[in-house]
């Protein structure tokens, strides 16, 4: 599962275009988009809301793998990664696959802040409600716990 947010150059047609590169990754096949959110910015909110979505995708990439495919569709897109929490044309995070959770030097699964996140747990609930996150739980009730006050879907 992998969390697309973008409040730069137009977020909902990045976010598109995010979906639109993940499902030519090789090996790997896109099967579930959710709805696009508007989302207010975590971190500075002296910046443009966020449009936010998660896509179900299959592959025979190893986690490590995928992490690099996703930095580099950013990189490709021109995602310059200069401010924490600060604007961005697109951002690409990991948010679970299925296995054994991960810590390990830049890639820790399931994504640290995933059971807190409105902006993740409400399109992952679209896609994956009963997707269980390892210590964590499942995704229903994690959206349960969160306030999705200032969201609303593109």
């Amino acid at each position: 599962y992998v969390a697309l947010g973008s409040n730069l150059n137009h977020p909902r047609e990045r976010v598109m275009e995010g979906f639109e590169r993940l499902s030519t990754l090789p090996q790997t096949r896109l099967e579930l988009r959710s709805r696009i959110y508007l989302t207010r910015p975590m971190g500075p909110q002296d910046q443009p809301n966020f449009a936010n979505a998660v896509a179900g995708m299959l592959t025979h990439f190893t986690a490590r793998e995928l992490l690099d495919a996703l930095l580099d569709i950013e990189r490709a897109m021109g995602r310059n990664r200069h401010e924490r929490w600060g604007p961005r044309i697109i951002d690409l995070d990991l948010l679970w696959m299925t296995g054994a959770p991960i810590n390990e030097p830049g890639l820790t699964l399931p994504h640290p802040g995933v059971s807190e996140r409105n902006f993740v747990l409400y399109p992952l609930s679209d896609i994956a409600p009963t997707l269980l996150i390892p210590g964590h739980g499942r995704v229903v009730n994690l959206k349960s716990r969160v306030n999705g006050g200032g969201m609303s879907v593109l």
